[in-house]
């Protein structure tokens, strides 16, 4: 269990150095990641494309980080706070204009071979929507 804990924790921490090469060691090749309501897209370089969009339009922080997992470490789940920067229009949404925001939102882990195998994302796109002005 505590070397679960550990690899969510090193995730977490490659994001907000935005290290990328240290966070996407951490994932299997064939990665799931579910992205907050929307679909789901497989593999490093699905997970890249999307990790690019986001720098391009967001900086974020993930804060107040609490970690949970099983007993066996196969799975794990993280609260969190997202604090956050709109940098540039994402397609879709509002126009970006430096608004900051403040978000809870969390995360749900397989875990295979020590790396992460699927991540789901979840927040309240209503509530960042309230925040960012739309």
């Amino acid at each position: 269990m505590l070397t679960t804990v550990q690899l969510i924790d090193r995730y977490y921490a490659a994001f907000n150095a935005g290290h990328w090469e240290d966070f996407f060691a951490l994932l299997t090749d064939d990665v799931s990641h579910d992205i907050n309501q929307g679909g789901r897209e497989s593999g490093k370089p699905a997970f890249r494309r999307f990790i690019d969009q986001m720098n391009a339009c967001y900086r974020e922080q993930i804060v107040d980080i609490q970690i949970l997992c099983n007993a066996d470490g196969t799975r794990a789940a993280a609260e969190y706070t997202v604090l956050g920067t709109y940098l540039n229009t994402d397609e879709g949404l509002p126009p970006a204009r430096g608004q900051t925001y403040r978000l809870p939102g969390g995360a749900f882990f397989d875990i295979r071979d020590g790396k992460v195998s699927r991540v789901t994302n979840y927040y309240n796109l209503q509530n960042w929507l309230h925040q960012v002005g739309a």
